[in-house]
């Protein structure tokens, strides 16, 4: 019976060390979902890969320099879902994109829309 009880709790720590790298995984505590902030810009790159999409778009800053925004995106799944594909932005592509601005100021933020050229909407 004491070996039982032993084994159960090596079973439990093991399942919870398995567990909590997977929900550190997707916290989005770094972003400030009390604030929506848009950039318009330049797309420099678009990396279609999971576990999350990124698009890097370069901004103009008030001071007339380049600020250089990564927005971070769902995973690829939801992504297609909501029809944005590996070749939906391009290097050189203008795009209007609204965020949730990371907390520390730095630039970059987790996309709540974007607006592409044509006008069409990605939510």
């Amino acid at each position: 019976m004491k070996n039982l009880k032993w084994t159960g709790l090596l079973a439990g720590a093991m399942a919870l060390s398995v567990v909590s790298p997977a929900l550190s995984h997707h916290s989005h505590a770094m972003f400030d979902h009390n604030k929506e902030v848009s950039v318009t810009g330049t797309v420099t790159q678009f990396v279609f890969r999971n576990p999350h999409v990124f698009l890097h778009v370069d901004v103009k800053s008030e001071n007339g320099g380049i600020v250089n925004y990564p927005i971070e995106m769902s995973n690829i799944p939801n992504m297609i879902t909501r029809g944005i594909g590996q070749a939906t932005f391009k290097p050189g592509d203008k795009v209007m994109v609204k965020v949730h601005p990371l907390k520390d100021g730095r630039p970059g933020g987790n996309y709540v829309t974007i607006v592409a050229a044509d006008g069409k909407t990605y939510e």
